[in-house]
């Protein structure tokens, strides 16, 4: 069985990152309804995923890549000894 391990790289602007999320000045009102939608939007894939049998590991731009990295590596080790234990179990 495959692990389902969505990986989801987010851009801070686009999909309003709580460290670096800018809210422009020109055009205000529809860039922050703009990004509120794509954040519901985000947040609706994910739920989708997961009901879908998939873990989601959501990466921002700016975090370190090699640290990214680990966490997704560890997230599909960690799905791999579930569906091997699973798979004894039967």
């Amino acid at each position: 069985m495959r692990e389902r391990v969505a990986v989801m790289v987010d851009g801070c602007f686009w999909h309003a990152c709580p460290l670096h999320r800018t809210q422009p000045s020109n055009n205000g009102e529809w860039w922050a309804k703009k990004l509120q939608t794509n954040v519901a939007r985000d947040l609706d894939s994910t739920l989708a995923l997961e009901q879908g049998g998939w873990a989601v590991i959501r990466v921002w731009e700016h975090e370190n890549p090699v640290q990214a990295v680990d966490a997704i590596e560890a997230l599909v080790t960690v799905r791999r000894a579930g569906f091997a234990a699973a798979k004894r179990s039967v």
